[in-house]
């Protein structure tokens, strides 16, 4: 929502002082300018990015809208699940693990949080790791490297849709200048037997061009690509604190010890307080 209300502060900041400055709002609507700045970025856009990262750069800006994708109580959730399946391990061992590794739908584990349980990377990321776990004699040394090239991987898979918008927002000057290249040839073309204020109508048009080129990547798609990196690095806090759990549980910790692990490395504003979580366990296992 603040991506709206940044758009709409940048409007009225720059409108606003231009029509203060006793400018001609009028002058500024310049829809052929729009159509060849616009244009030419979109095309470029499409030109440069497979499908799916155009695909994927709609949903996440259209994501922004909506906020973070896991708020406060789907990581009281989280950490719940990794409660019980470490609690399931330490009284039965890890091949008590199997049948709620291979079904996760159809786990009594996994299925007490319907909210994650529709979150498939992130069930897949569980279950891929405790598999590793339950079919191999891996220790947290060995387990850990892996499970940073895994997100290494799926972070640089998750941000490619707003280093691609970051791009768009790079180019939007130059095709600022294009559309006033091409307001200066008309103008050109006008000056054998053209009256003063058509001409000078063609070189306000043609500055137009490059105003709007600056303004949109500066104040509108480059801030767009900022907030749908940041919304990603926020998202892939949860498979972040499934790694640290899991590395905890590896290491001996009892499943309470390797939750807090977990729950410590959440930001400040996702993360549920200690007394949050120890009610919802105790509630649970009510």
């Amino acid at each position: 929502m603040l991506v709206v209300v940044g758009a709409l502060v940048v409007i009225v900041a720059v409108v606003g002082g231009f029509v203060l400055s006793h400018g001609h709002l009028a002058a500024l609507w310049q829809p052929y300018e729009l159509l060849i700045i616009g244009g030419g970025a979109l095309g470029a856009f499409l030109s440069a990015n497979p499908s799916k990262i155009v695909k994927a750069s709609i949903q996440d800006a259209i994501g922004l809208i909506k906020g973070p994708k896991y708020k406060k109580q789907d990581y009281v959730d989280l950490l719940s699940l990794l409660y019980d399946i470490f609690s399931v391990a330490r009284k039965e061992g890890l091949l008590a693990l199997e049948s709620h590794i291979e079904s996760p739908e159809e786990s009594p584990i996994f299925t007490k949080y319907p909210r994650l349980i529709r979150e498939h990377h992130l069930v897949d990321f569980i279950t891929d790791c405790l598999r590793l776990m339950v079919s191999g004699s891996m220790n947290a040394h060995e387990l850990e490297p892996l499970l940073d090239y895994e997100l290494e991987t799926h972070h640089h898979e998750a941000e490619a849709p707003a280093h691609a918008v970051a791009k768009m927002a790079d180019a939007m000057p130059g095709f600022g200048i294009v559309a006033a290249v091409l307001g200066i040839v008309i103008t050109m073309g006008s000056l054998n037997g053209g009256d003063t204020s058509a001409i000078g109508e063609h070189i306000a048009a043609a500055l137009v061009g490059t105003f709007l080129g600056i303004l949109l990547a500066y104040g509108f798609i480059g801030p767009l690509a900022q907030a749908m990196e940041s919304k990603v690095k926020e998202d892939s806090k949860a498979f972040e604190c499934v790694k640290v759990a899991l590395i905890a549980n590896l290491r001996g910790y009892n499943p309470k010890v390797a939750v807090e692990f977990a729950r410590k490395s959440l930001s400040s504003q996702s993360r549920p307080s200690f007394q949050d979580l120890e009610l919802h366990l105790k509630g649970a296992a009510a």
